[in-house]
């Protein structure tokens, strides 16, 4: 318990939800708890209480929107590669563009 800090929850959460095995259960769980009345911080008290389910709410944003930009891109990578043989050709034509200068 002597690494209980902010950076070590985090962490935690991050690699835990980043686990397909696990996934699902963390989604649920923070979900749960932002509904539940019962938090670190109570939601009936005016400030503190919705403070830590902004915050748990936007880990779980950030860390599901993250996990969905890296699969998509693993899906585009896949596309594309077998794209850039088609394309090959016409990359090797030449453009010349004149520069101007705005004053």
């Amino acid at each position: 318990m002597n690494n209980f800090s902010i950076p070590s929850i985090y962490n935690w959460y991050r690699n835990t939800i980043r686990n397909p095995k696990y996934r699902w259960w963390m989604i649920l769980g923070t979900l749960l708890y932002i509904f539940s009345p019962i938090d670190i911080a109570p939601d009936f008290i005016p400030v503190i209480g919705q403070i830590d389910d902004i915050a748990i709410l936007s880990l779980l944003v950030a860390e599901v929107s993250q996990i969905l930009i890296e699969s998509a891109k693993s899906r585009k990578g896949t596309t594309v590669a077998s794209d850039t043989a088609s394309t090959s050709e016409t990359s090797d034509k030449t453009v010349d563009v004149d520069a101007v200068s705005v004053q």
